[in-house]
């Protein structure tokens, strides 16, 4: 059930980084426009045309002078090459007959520009990852091309400055982790508040299985997620292992896990598909180092245990009583946690349970209230 507003916001504005396809930040997009329904959409640009009608909905949607670039074949698939210029193309929406601007952002959306009076929440995934502590991990050394990895030396510090220099016009934010909120307190010196992002239960049927033989990931191939742990790992214990995802590492991983045959890639799967192989594993793992974790909450909703690295988003998540914590990302330290799940059990119905706390209804029941005070506090201070 939508919330009433005490005090209407009349013109509104919903701002995105990119709209290339439906994945962890859109469904946050989604539940925003659900509460919005008649608010506009930004955008830097659009490649998929097919988002969720929620986000749709028959709304205009606005994108930068990037999107004309898109009709170019190059840009279209590799439109990340144009990071250095995505603040000046952030910049130049036009917001100006706004009250009420609400973004939703890992990257730029942030820093768009607002007429004076106006109200900006902010709903970050992450400040840039790849230009603050994980640089090394997207353009350390064997990870991209020469030319790539000395363009991204030279932007790294100006787009620094301007992810800081950006967040002055946001007058509140939200993280969506304490991990995320402590990121936000380092880098951009702000205060926020936490609300977690939320898995879609309507997904999965409601029912356990008797898992089978085997582990679980359900990953995009990047390098920061790891998956070459987990192969490593598994090599050593001899025990299976199914991966579902793609990426751009994916031939890499494939070479990895050679003539492995208890290692299998399934690419990618269906939502029922997904469900079928997330209920029958023995435990699902996650050796990366993330802000939040969907995959993890579905993989507890649908009662399986989690064998993860012990930092990061995923700690607002997983509990003892759902999951078993590795404090190294070493191949050793993950062979060791294998081990001791190999010895504990674990109720489903606990996992069922604590996913229940991260649903699409929580995370609109928490949004819509901490945007109401933020709306009575702003309008209320503007009128004495």
């Amino acid at each position: 059930m939508l919330p009433k507003w005490t005090l209407e916001p009349k013109r509104v504005a919903i701002v995105h980084d990119w709209m290339t396809g439906m994945r962890g930040g859109e469904a946050i997009l989604d539940a925003i426009c659900e509460l919005f329904p008649n608010a506009d959409l930004y955008t830097l640009l659009q490649t998929d045309f097919k988002m969720s009608p929620t986000i749709l909905n028959g709304r205009e949607i606005h994108t930068s002078y990037l999107q004309k670039l898109m009709k170019v074949k190059r840009f279209a698939s590799g439109y990340r090459s144009l990071l250095p210029i995505f603040p000046h193309a952030i910049s130049t929406l036009d917001l100006s007959q706004y009250d009420l601007i609400l973004s939703n952002t890992h990257c730029v959306a942030k820093g768009v520009k607002k007429k004076s009076g106006a109200l900006h929440v902010a709903y970050v995934s992450t400040p840039m990852r790849y230009v603050w502590d994980m640089f090394d991990e997207y353009f350390g050394g064997g990870k991209t091309g020469l030319l790539t990895t000395m363009a991204a030396h030279l932007v790294r510090k100006p787009l620094q400055r301007w992810d800081v220099q950006s967040t002055k016009g946001v007058d509140y934010l939200i993280a969506n982790s304490r991990f995320v909120q402590k990121r936000i307190t380092d880098f951009w010196h702000r205060e926020s508040v936490v609300i977690h992002p939320f898995l879609e239960t309507k997904k999965f049927p409601d029912r356990f299985e008797e898992p089978q033989n085997y582990y679980l990931m359900v990953s995009a191939m990047a390098p920061y997620k790891r998956i070459d742990l987990a192969i490593l790992a598994f090599k050593e214990l001899g025990l299976p292992l199914k991966i579902i995802g793609r990426g751009q590492d994916e031939k890499k991983l494939r070479a990895l896990a050679g003539d492995a045959k208890n290692i299998e890639f399934l690419g990618n799967l269906s939502d029922a598909v997904l469900g079928e192989f997330y209920r029958k594993a023995k435990a699902f793992l996650f050796p990366g180092l993330e802000d939040f974790g969907i995959t993890p909450l579905e993989a507890m909703y649908n009662g399986r245990p989690i064998i993860a690295y012990g930092k990061g988003g995923l700690l607002d998540t997983v509990t003892e009583k759902t999951g078993i914590f590795f404090d190294q990302q070493e191949v050793n330290n993950l062979v060791e946690a294998v081990k001791r799940f190999e010895n504990r059990q674990f109720d489903p119905a606990d996992a069922r349970a604590r996913a229940n706390e991260f649903t699409r209804e929580v995370f609109i029941k928490e949004y819509s209230q901490f945007l109401e005070e933020c709306l009575l506090k702003h309008f209320s201070e503007r009128s004495e």
